[in-house]
């Protein structure tokens, strides 16, 4: 085994990680690796229901939108709601954006559906710059003044799924593609 070579190779390696890190891009390029994993199909929503029956959605909040109109989580009462927690910096959240997008474009005229991606960033403008750059189409906001305890979550993103009746009928941790048939009949049908 050539030593020098070996350890040539992992300087690369570890240089290029490096550059990717200190030049922010890391989050882009994992969200980008994501987005085409998320693209194959092979990680979809799962549709069982979630044993969520005697807990009802809390509609007390409101949060910022990025032209800095109060949005009070309130005025979503009645209707078939769905939720996504992101963050800037989160690269699962990055990689299923594009395919929320795709969805909330194929459903934005169903009267009694409605969209709210909720930023978790710490910092406002942060989620703002991030939004900004992008061409999605969804409506979102940031959580300038909190979250509820429906909406308290341990990991990003995360993904529910509020039925007209406040019922909590979908929940889920972690990426998906939301964009697929099945996901936009049960999204319809509710």
């Amino acid at each position: 085994m050539d030593w020098k070579k070996e350890i040539k190779s992992w300087g690369l390696i570890l240089a290029f990680f490096a550059f990717l890190y200190f030049t922010g891009l890391l989050p882009v390029v994992q969200g980008a690796l994501q987005s085409v994993l998320l693209s194959t199909g092979l990680i979809k929503p799962n549709l069982e229901r979630v044993d969520l029956t005697n807990q009802k959605f809390d509609y007390s909040g409101t949060f910022q939108d990025f032209e800095g109109n109060t949005v009070r989580l309130a005025d979503y009462r009645g209707k078939t709601v769905f939720i996504n927690l992101w963050a800037s910096w989160c690269g699962p959240c990055r990689a299923e954006m594009p395919h929320i997008s795709e969805l909330y474009k194929s459903v934005q005229d169903q009267e009694n559906l409605k969209f709210l991606m909720i930023g978790v960033d710490n910092d406002f403008q942060k989620s703002k710059n991030f939004i900004e750059g992008k061409s999605w189409s969804f409506p979102s906001v940031h959580a300038s003044y909190g979250l509820n305890k429906s909406l308290l979550s341990e990991s990003i993103p995360t993904t529910l799924v509020v039925n007209p009746e406040g019922k909590i009928v979908f929940y889920q941790e972690g990426m998906s593609n939301f964009n697929t048939d099945e996901f936009r009949n049960f999204l319809i049908s509710q």
